[in-house]
């Protein structure tokens, strides 16, 4: 495993759409421990594949001790709203108020290419949601309310 620089927010990069995963390989799994080993570096509970500059339709989340590994993933229920701060690790230091699904269910497939679903409220759906837009292009400053830069001291 390595770890992966960051994109930041003003890399074009992170605007663009992912391309859908083809085949699940030897390359893919490692590109997925790498971003592993880069968000827990990073203190970050989810990661996208644009995130570490590859334009791949795949992101991990890990939430409490569950960790999830998604390629491909679509969105195929939302339900409720909820309002709640959020960062990015591609936008170092500013957070927003977001509103999002209180409830999603996801599914896609994990590194051994089966299909999985995952449901999710709380902080796991706002988690999914928000990996889930990375792959899209879309930005929780896109969403965001409030924006606003906080200090270290302030966290």
């Amino acid at each position: 495993m390595a770890l992966r620089n960051i994109v930041l927010e003003n890399d074009g990069i992170l605007r663009k759409k992912a391309r859908e995963v083809s085949e699940i390989n030897d390359k893919i799994c490692m590109i997925l421990d790498d971003m592993l080993e880069t968000m827990i570096e990073k203190n970050g509970v989810g990661i996208a594949a644009p995130q570490v500059g590859i334009l791949k339709r795949m992101f991990i989340v890990k939430v409490e001790d569950q960790l999830i590994e998604l390629i491909n993933p679509e969105i195929i229920e939302i339900e409720g709203i909820q309002l709640e701060e959020e960062g990015c690790l591609s936008i170092p230091g500013f957070y927003g108020t977001v509103e999002r699904p209180a409830y999603i269910k996801i599914r896609g497939l994990n590194r051994n290419g089966e299909e999985v679903t995952y449901e999710g409220t709380d902080i796991l759906a706002i988690v999914l949601n928000h990996e889930y837009d990375h792959l899209d292009g879309i930005l929780f400053t896109d969403k965001a309310s409030n924006v606003r830069e906080i200090s270290q001291d302030d966290r």
